[in-house]
């Protein structure tokens, strides 16, 4: 699908520009302490002219046909280009986390890690996540290797997404 940068974008985030849109695809997920599974996803990069992109994405758990089984992880956030490469994320999940991000941007690739998570006292214990987008033969590819319930940095998300 043709992609046009938008007049209107602010010219900080400019380096972001490959990210806007709409995405729709597939994923698998898997961790020590839960059953491999895969997942449908929706997500959303958008602006309104200021100096951010706003970040949604929204999963469905699917079965082994990838039809859905049940509503999977949502969160929202900002993505704020820093100057000179350097990139900020703002992100919060309904299962009780708040976090910032910081990364870099590299031409069509995102490398990001957590400064800081903050969690509700009901929230499943979770220390360091890593994350990296890139597009890939137009296709918007991720990876999530986060650090939780006890272990250490490892692969728990990754997916492969086609502008919608």
């Amino acid at each position: 699908m043709a992609f046009e940068i938008p007049p209107d974008l602010h010219q900080d985030v400019m380096p972001l520009a490959w990210l806007l849109g709409h995405w729709h695809g597939n994923g698998r997920g898997d961790y020590p302490t839960i059953e491999e599974f895969g997942f449908e996803q929706d997500i959303a990069f958008t602006h309104d002219t200021r100096p951010f992109l706003h970040y949604f994405s929204q999963t469905w758990i699917t079965d082994e046909d990838g039809d859905r089984v049940r509503p999977g992880a949502l969160e929202t956030g900002f993505i704020r280009a820093a100057g000179e490469g350097k990139v900020e994320m703002v992100l919060a999940h309904p299962t009780g986390y708040a976090e910032i991000w910081y990364g870099e941007i590299d031409g069509p690739r995102l490398t990001l890690s957590t400064d800081v998570i903050a969690r509700t006292e009901t929230a499943k214990e979770y220390t360091a996540g890593q994350r990296m987008y890139g597009l890939v033969e137009g296709n918007l590819m991720y990876a999530y290797d986060m650090a939780a319930e006890g272990q250490p940095l490892q692969s728990h998300l990754w997916g492969k997404l086609a502008r919608v």
